[in-house]
């Protein structure tokens, strides 16, 4: 499956964007979906994960209650909603596919496709 990450820009503090993650083929559907981010300087890191049905979502805690992971399979395309952004979510973020498993994945290794990025700059 290949993937586009769109939606990034800047933003004040406060303020909300919504990124999307366009996804090519047919299986869509069968890939459990997550959101990375990485700030300059900083290692990747996990922000949030939904499975392939939608049906269960996990953040990571410096998100929770402001940033909101949803997909639409019949449009074969994942969203992350944020809201409240503050200067500290500035990253580029990413989207990543891994093949649908019973188990939470939040480790950038245990995804097997990803997007190119797309930069989020919050401004204070």
């Amino acid at each position: 499956v290949q993937l586009q990450a769109s939606g990034g820009g800047l933003v004040q503090a406060g303020g909300s964007l919504r990124l999307s993650c366009a996804a090519s083929g047919r299986t869509f559907s069968s890939y459990d979906m997550g959101w990375f981010r990485q700030a300059p300087g900083k290692e990747r890191e996990f922000v949030a994960s939904i499975t392939w049905n939608g049906l269960s979502t996990y953040y990571v805690d410096s998100v929770k209650g402001r940033f909101t992971i949803s997909r639409d399979n019949a449009k074969n395309t994942m969203y992350l909603q944020m809201n409240s952004l503050k200067p500290e979510d500035t990253a580029v973020y990413y989207c990543a596919a891994a093949r649908s498993a019973p188990y939470r994945r939040i480790k950038s290794y245990e995804y097997d496709y990803w997007g190119q990025g797309t930069l989020v700059t919050v401004s204070s």
